[in-house]
């Protein structure tokens, strides 16, 4: 793809949106691709073609434990029997940005993701220092 937008940067100092790049990588990999084959494999033979794929390996379990779990909103809020709407009253996060990460429209940056981790890991401590810095009793470090 790279080659591709220097080109058309070359020819005419044309630059293209990300959209028209997305549409014709896609377009590229869609008649590239013998679906057909694909859809004739069986379930071993997709294994070991995706085994055989240097970019395509399985995690090591050494990898595996390096790996950090991504909080998941929807089950933490569920464990906690509430709402959508209660779940952000009570947490203070806008209810449009929890339905968006528990759709999957939008991933949680890394500050929303330790909020949720502290959140899974003590919610009252999360709701007793939320309802301390709304009465003023923020105290100051440093």
């Amino acid at each position: 793809m790279t080659q591709q937008i220097t080109t058309h940067a070359r020819h005419g100092d044309e630059r293209q949106s990300g959209n028209a790049l997305h549409e014709e990588a896609t377009s590229l990999a869609e008649t590239q691709t013998d679906w057909a084959r694909l859809e004739a494999m069986t379930d071993e033979e997709a294994l070991q073609n995706a085994l055989d794929d240097p970019d395509s390996q399985p995690l090591t379990p050494e990898l595996r434990s390096r790996l950090r779990r991504v909080p998941n909103p929807k089950a933490i809020r569920l464990a906690m029997g509430l709402s959508q709407e209660a779940f952000a009253r009570r947490f203070e996060i806008a209810v449009g940005t929890l339905r968006d990460w528990e759709q999957g429209a939008h991933v949680p940056d890394s500050a929303a993701k330790a909020y949720l981790r502290v959140i899974e890991a003590d919610p009252d401590a999360v709701v007793e220092a939320l309802a301390r810095g709304r009465r003023g009793h923020i105290s100051h470090s440093g």
